[in-house]
C-alpha cells in the first residue's frame, strides 16, 4: 500500500463544507486522498477496508482538482466514497469478502460507481463485509471482523460493517453499503452513523453481487442526514441495465430539507413494549417520542401483530433467493477452484465446500430445503403470502400515517462472539429492520443519543415508497437529546 505523510490534516466536517474549503483553496483532493490513505494504513487493525485502490484514487483526485479549478466540478466532487466489497468497479477486485471470488476483478461498474464517479466522487477502496452479504456482525467475513472504532471489543454490525466502521473512524467521508433485512441501518445504528436503505428500484442494483435479489438495495452511509441526501440523490434513478428499477422523477433531496411540516407519526407498541428492547434504548425513543410531539407532530401507538413474524417470513424467503443466486459460484469460470478437484463432479462440490463460509452454506441449504419439492408449499409459497399480507398491513398504516417510528436494533453494538454460536440469536437481530425490506419502503437509521456503556443508540424512521424526501426530512430534525 502507498504511505504518504500528510504536512497539514483536514478536518471533515460536512460535503458542503469540504466543497467550500476545496473551492477556496484551503486544500486540494490530492492532499485529503493522500491524508485518508495514510489513515486508511494508521488505522488498518480495524480491518475496514480490503484493499485501497491508491493509484485510481490518486489519478482522479487530480482530475477533480482540474474541474474545480475550471469551475466544472460536479455534484459530489472531492467526496471520498468507499464501496462495500460487493459492489463492482471495474478494473479492481471484488469478492463479497468471499473465498470463492478470490483474485476476481470486475469487467465492469456499478451503475451506482458510475454515478459517483460522473459527479466527481473519488472512490478510495473496497469494504469489508459479512460474506455475500449474510450477517448481523461482520464476523462472516472470509477476511476477518470488522472492529467497531468506538469500542474495539464489539462488533460494527453486519452486514456493512466495514462501510459503517469506515465512515465512523473518518476513514472516508461516505460509503455505498447494500441493505437487504438491515445490513445498512443496523450498522449505522451501532457505530452513530447515518444510514438509509431506500424504496425497492429506487436505486439501479445492476452491479451488485446478488444475495437475495427482490429485498437488497444499495445505500449511502454518512455522518449526517444532508451528505446522505445529497448522495441519494446522485445515485437513485432509472437504469436500463436493471428492469426493477423505477422510472419515478427524482427529487433533490438534500434541497428539500428544511420544510416546517408537522407529520403524523406512528410507532408500534410491539417494537417499545418487546421485552427484548434495551431499557435505556426505550427511554430514549419515548424522550424523542416527546420530543416530536413538543414540536407539533401528532405521534400515536398502534399495534403491529405481526412483528414476531417478520424474521421467519424474511429467512425464509431470502435463503431461497441466495439459493438461486449463489448456485452461479461453482469454480469453473472465475474465482476459486479447489485444487483437491478431479473431474466436474469434484470441482463443483468441492470448490464450492470449500470456497463458501459456513454462515453462506447454512443459508444456502436452508433456501434449497425450502424450495424443494416436498417443502415449496409449506415454506416457500407460505412465507410469500404471508408477506403480502405484511406489506398490506404496512401499507394500511400509511394511509393514516407519515411514518412509522422504531428504535434501529434492540440492543447496542455486542461483543464479539456473543451471538455467533446460536444462529437464531443472531437472526432476531434483525427484528425491527427487516420490515422495511420485506414491504420495499423506505428506512433510515438516525443516531439518538449514547448510551451509559458508551456506544451509540439508533432510532429507525420508515415511510411510504418512494417518500425518501419525506423521511429525509424528518430524519434531519433527529437530534440526540
Amino acid at each position: 500500500m502507498l504511505f504518504l505523510k500528510i504536512k497539514k490534516v483536514y478536518t471533515f466536517t460536512t460535503i458542503r463544507q469540504l466543497q467550500s474549503d476545496l473551492r477556496s483553496a484551503l486544500t486540494t483532493c490530492k492532499a485529503i486522498t493522500q491524508q485518508a490513505i495514510a489513515e486508511i494504513e494508521k488505522k488498518k487493525h480495524l480491518n475496514a477496508f480490503l484493499e485501497v485502490f491508491d493509484a485510481s484514487a490518486l489519478e482522479q483526485a487530480e482530475r477533480v482538482d482540474a474541474k474545480i479549478k475550471a469551475g466544472t466540478a460536479g455534484k459530489l466532487a472531492g467526496v471520498i466514497v468507499g464501496l462495500k466489497d460487493n459492489i463492482c468497479y471495474k478494473g479492481h477486485k471484488v469478492s463479497a469478502s468471499s473465498k470463492i471470488l478470490q483474485g476476481f476483478e470486475s469487467l465492469y461498474s456499478a451503475t451506482v460507481v458510475e454515478r459517483l464517479l460522473a459527479e466527481d466522487a473519488i472512490i478510495i477502496g473496497r469494504l469489508n463485509c459479512d460474506e455475500f452479504a449474510m450477517g448481523s456482525s461482520n464476523e462472516n467475513s472470509a477476511y476477518g471482523n470488522v472492529l467497531n472504532p468506538l469500542n474495539e471489543k464489539c462488533v460494527p454490525g453486519g452486514s456493512s460493517g466495514g462501510a459503517a466502521a469506515a465512515v465512523a473512524a473518518n476513514l472516508c467521508h461516505v460509503t455505498l453499503g447494500s441493505d437487504t433485512g438491515g445490513s445498512i441501518r443496523q450498522p449505522a445504528s451501532f457505530t452513530g452513523t447515518v444510514g438509509i436503505k431506500p424504496t425497492y428500484g429506487r436505486v439501479s442494483r445492476y452491479g451488485l453481487i446478488a444475495y437475495a435479489s427482490s429485498f437488497d438495495q444499495i445505500g449511502p452511509i454518512t455522518k449526517t442526514v444532508e451528505d446522505n441526501a445529497l448522495v441519494l440523490e446522485v445515485i437513485c434513478g432509472q437504469d436500463a441495465h436493471d428492469n426493477t428499477s423505477s422510472s419515478k422523477k427524482v427529487a433533490a433531496f438534500s434541497k428539500e430539507l428544511s420544510s416546517d411540516k408537522k407529520y403524523k407519526i406512528a410507532y408500534l407498541k410491539e417494537c417499545i413494549e418487546n421485552e427484548g428492547l434495551d431499557p435505556e434504548i426505550k427511554a430514549s425513543v419515548e424522550k424523542h417520542i416527546a420530543k416530536l410531539r413538543a414540536d407539533g407532530h401528532t405521534v400515536e401507538a398502534i399495534s403491529f401483530p405481526y412483528l414476531d413474524y417478520l424474521v421467519p417470513i424474511y429467512y425464509v424467503l431470502t435463503t431461497a433467493e441466495a439459493s438461486s443466486n449463489l448456485s452461479r459460484f461453482t469454480g469453473i469460470h472465475y474465482g476459486y477452484r479447489s485444487s483437491k478437484a478431479t473431474d466436474l463432479e469434484s470441482t463443483y462440490k468441492k470448490s464450492r465446500s470449500e470456497g463458501f463460509g459456513k454462515e453462506v452454506k447454512r443459508r444456502i441449504m436452508l433456501g434449497t430445503f425450502v424450495l424443494s419439492a416436498g417443502y415449496y408449499d409449506a415454506y416457500y409459497a407460505k412465507g410469500q403470502r404471508v408477506r403480502r399480507l405484511v406489506h398490506d398491513k404496512t401499507k394500511d398504516i400509511f394511509k393514516d400515517f407519515d411514518f412509522i417510528l422504531t428504535p434501529s436494533t434492540p440492543g447496542t453494538a455486542f461483543e464479539f462472539g456473543k451471538n455467533s454460536a446460536d444462529p437464531i440469536k443472531m437472526y432476531l437481530e434483525d427484528i425491527f429492520t427487516v420490515q422495511a425490506p420485506i414491504v420495499g419502503i423506505p428506512a433510515i437509521s438516525v443516531p439518538c443519543g449514547m448510551h451509559s456503556n458508551g456506544l451509540p443508540m439508533g432510532l429507525q424512521l420508515m415511510a411510504d415508497s418512494f417518500e425518501e424526501s419525506k423521511l429525509l426530512n424528518l430524519a434531519a430534525r433527529i437530534q440526540p437529546l
